[in-house]
């Protein structure tokens, strides 16, 4: 009997790999949890590769070619589905935020890409890397539109950001582009497509003063959390680090101001960022 077909990268490899992979394990008669002990990774890992929100790496793919019988065939496909236009750092995470129902993030340092404008994201961009080619940025600040894309579904995901006040005082790309930036995110929030807080300076310390925080819930897999330094990001489904940091950004909406007043904050900054008054 012939064995599974090599996928077509002019489709979806992810979707097809993880289809591909449910099928193999239910024919070996495996659970998620049963093949997940054979890979040393827990059964949700597994339910993620299956559910195209993990990317599977050459090991892994090795190894269930082992354990499932399939004469090589993830490892010859898992090339083609780990395929990004994202940085490596940031791909699974891209990928899950994009089939995720539910993001809640905080940015203490800079609006958080889903929110940003183009200019916006081109000033971080160039301001990662001055000597970047301008078509390497043009090539990023695309993907980084893309991503924005999600937010053309009125309802899905739902976005739930809490932004540090010193990210809107941090002066990026000139006065002109805070202005257009902080004026897209009122415009997000009034129109209910995001729900936006600010964590005002006088809120002293706080339960995320260590860093970055991105949680996201999906339909088919348990909830992630996404860490990032720079150049460096990692995915963790953990159920008590989830539920941690989960239990971190309930205290920061605790301390955030409220949607209102958020959002008089942001339009007072812009104003002075279009009068050239703000300090």
């Amino acid at each position: 009997m012939s064995g599974p077909k090599d996928l077509d990268p002019s489709s979806s490899p992810r979707a097809l790999l993880g289809a591909e992979l449910r099928h193999s394990r239910e024919k070996a008669g495996l659970s998620q949890e049963e093949l997940g002990q054979r890979l040393f990774v827990s059964g949700s890992f597994i339910g993620q590769l299956e559910a195209g929100t993990r990317r599977m790496q050459p090991d892994y793919a090795r190894l269930l070619d082992e354990v499932l019988g399939t004469g090589g065939f993830f490892q010859r496909n898992c090339g083609a589905a780990a395929k990004s236009k994202y940085p490596e750092h940031f791909a699974e995470a891209a990928e899950a935020e994009a089939q995720a129902t539910a993001i809640r993030q905080y940015a203490p340092l800079l609006i958080p890409g889903l929110l940003q404008t183009p200019a916006y994201a081109r000033a971080v961009i160039r301001a990662y890397d001055p000597t970047t080619p301008k078509e390497t940025v043009d090539k990023w600040v695309h993907g980084r539109l893309e991503r924005i894309r999600l937010l053309d579904n009125p309802t899905k995901p739902v976005l739930w950001v809490v932004l540090d006040e010193a990210a809107l005082r941090r002066e990026t790309g000139g006065r002109a582009v805070m202005e257009e930036a902080l004026r897209h995110i009122a415009g997000l929030a009034r129109r209910n497509r995001a729900i936006v807080q600010v964590l005002p300076l006088s809120a002293g310390a706080h339960s995320a003063m260590q860093g970055a925080l991105k949680l996201m819930e999906l339909e088919d897999a348990p909830p992630l959390v996404y860490f990032e330094g720079v150049g460096i990001g990692r995915l963790e489904d953990d159920p008590a680090t989830v539920a941690q940091l989960r239990f971190m950004f309930d205290l920061l909406v605790a301390s955030a101001l409220s949607q209102e007043k958020s959002l008089a904050l942001i339009d007072a900054l812009a104003q002075d960022y279009a009068h050239e008054e703000h300090p």
